[in-house]
Parts: C-alpha cells; sequence; structure tokens
C-alpha cells in the first residue's frame, strides 16, 4: 500500500471513529494556531523569526518565558506578553476549529477541549469557555506578581504599548487591583513557581467529572498540533485512549501508541479532509 493510499484509509477510519462517537475529547498544541497566522516558537530560528530584537539580544523563547522578568526587567517581560496578548486578541480562528465546533454539537455525551494553548483562540471560536481545560493558563487572566492574596482577575481592561523595535513595554504596566503592584499573565511559565493555578484546577476537576461520567462509551481523542517538547498534551491524549479512539494530527510528530491514527499533516488540512468525508458519508445515508 502506497503512503497516499494509507493516509486515505486513514483518513476514512478516523471519520468513521468520529462518527459513530458518544463523546468527543479534543486536545491542542502550538501547531493548532499555526494556521491561523500564530507564530510557532519551536526553536530560536522559528521565535526570533517573530521576534528579530530578541535575536539580537541572544534571547530565546525560555527566557522570555521566564517569570524572572518581571523582577529583574519588567518592560523586556511585558514587551514579550503584551505583544502576544493583543496578537491573540486580534487572531481570527482557523476554519478548523470551526469544523470541531460542529462535530462537538452532534456528540449526545458532549466534548471537552483540553490545550496547552494560551491564546484562548477555543473561547474567541465560540466554544463553550466551561468545557475548556488550559493546562498551561491563559493569556486572558492575570495574577499579582507579588502575590498579595488578590483573585486572578481579566486582563481585557489592559493594553500594553510596545514598542515594535525593541519589543519593550513602555508607558504603564498592569497592575494588580488589590496592591496595585506589578501583574503579570496567568501563565506557567518555566521554572515558574509563582504561577497561580486555581483556575486551571478547577477546570480540570470539571474535566475529571465529565470523564467519570463516560466509561463504556465511545469516546474519540482528536488531537491536532501537539508536539513533543513539552509533552504534557500528547500525554493526556494517550492516557484518554485507553478508553477510547485517538486521532492525531501532526505534522512533524505523528506516531501514535498501537490502536491510534496518525494524521502527518497539518491540522487544518486534516480536520477539512475528515469532515469531507464526514459530509460525504451523511449524504449517503441519507
Amino acid at each position: 500500500m502506497s503512503a497516499s493510499t494509507s493516509l486515505e484509509a486513514t483518513y476514512d477510519r478516523a471519520a468513521e471513529a468520529i462518527r459513530h462517537a458518544e463523546a468527543l475529547v479534543i486536545t491542542a498544541g502550538a501547531g493548532m494556531g499555526v494556521d491561523s497566522g500564530l507564530p510557532d516558537f519551536r526553536g530560536n530560528e522559528g521565535f526570533w523569526r517573530a521576534y528579530p530584537p530578541y535575536a539580537e539580544l541572544g534571547l530565546s523563547f525560555e527566557d522570555l518565558a521566564s517569570p524572572d522578568g518581571f523582577y529583574s526587567e519588567p518592560d523586556l517581560a511585558w514587551g514579550f506578553y503584551g505583544h502576544r496578548l493583543e496578537l491573540y486578541r486580534k487572531t481570527i480562528p482557523h476554519e478548523g476549529f470551526a469544523i470541531l465546533r460542529r462535530w462537538a454539537a452532534t456528540k449526545s455525551l458532549g466534548h471537552w477541549v483540553y490545550t496547552s494553548n494560551v491564546d484562548g483562540q477555543f473561547q474567541r471560536a465560540s466554544f463553550d469557555p466551561t468545557r475548556v481545560t488550559e493546562c498551561h493558563g491563559a493569556i486572558d487572566f492575570m495574577q499579582c506578581n507579588a502575590d498579595c492574596g488578590a483573585d486572578l482577575f481579566s486582563a481585557d481592561p489592559f493594553r500594553v504599548d510596545v514598542d515594535p523595535a525593541t519589543f519593550r513595554a513602555r508607558g504603564a504596566l498592569p497592575r494588580c487591583p488589590k496592591c496595585r503592584g506589578l501583574a503579570r499573565p496567568n501563565i506557567a511559565m518555566f521554572g515558574d513557581l509563582g504561577w497561580n493555578p486555581s483556575r486551571t484546577g478547577a477546570q480540570t476537576r470539571r474535566m475529571s467529572d465529565w470523564l467519570k461520567s463516560l466509561p463504556g462509551r465511545r469516546l474519540v481523542v482528536i488531537e491536532c498540533g501537539a508536539g513533543m517538547a513539552i509533552p504534557t498534551v500528547r500525554r493526556t491524549s494517550e492516557r484518554l485512549a485507553e478508553i477510547g479512539t485517538l486521532v492525531r494530527i501532526n505534522v512533524r510528530d505523528p506516531a501514535v501508541p498501537a490502536g491510534g491514527l496518525s494524521l502527518p499533516v497539518g491540522a487544518l488540512e486534516g480536520l477539512r479532509a475528515i469532515d469531507r468525508r464526514l459530509a460525504a458519508g451523511s449524504a449517503t445515508v441519507g
């Protein structure tokens, strides 16, 4: 069987599994956002293409995605996260999100989204926010950098003026509404002992309660663009696949455990191809 024939057969199997599923879990990593035009931070070259001034400083994604900068160089830290906040606000989720939402709406036992992305794209694509787990937090929420005891608060009122030449923040920085100290995004950064996990913890508990209602039911896990560098999403997908079927859509790291379906393509390409088969099947049945 040729590679193209094998891929077509896998698409058919994925469509059949999704058609008969009673519940869907949608898991997603950074590769899900690439088709919306969001930058891929994997490797310094990709990161520096998105942020040239950091290349001149020799700063990697890991250097910038660190809680230390909010103490030592808050204008640099907020330059990075302030730019991302506005980028994510302006980005329109690609068609694949609507495809997934349409599939999810047909499942009698519902769906859940589990993502390592902090961009809020699933909520912007009109997914029910009470059925989303953001395991690394979300840029749309903030916390006090000094941990003064304030609850998490929305990022909606804040705009960060970022110098496009240096990617440093200019002017006033986001402040905690309780103590007026510096605020930071509610995102789990590298080596981050100060991240407030309360919101993610509540999301995780709701997801766990839902999953407890599913044993013995037909579950499909659709994973899009989850890499191996930080394998949180992949491990979650594979754990859930023990009670269901895993469909892994990943152009770079498509390998699957036994019983899984591997589609070595981009997220949008894979979702569109499956959706065409589902539509054709519905037309045939109707």
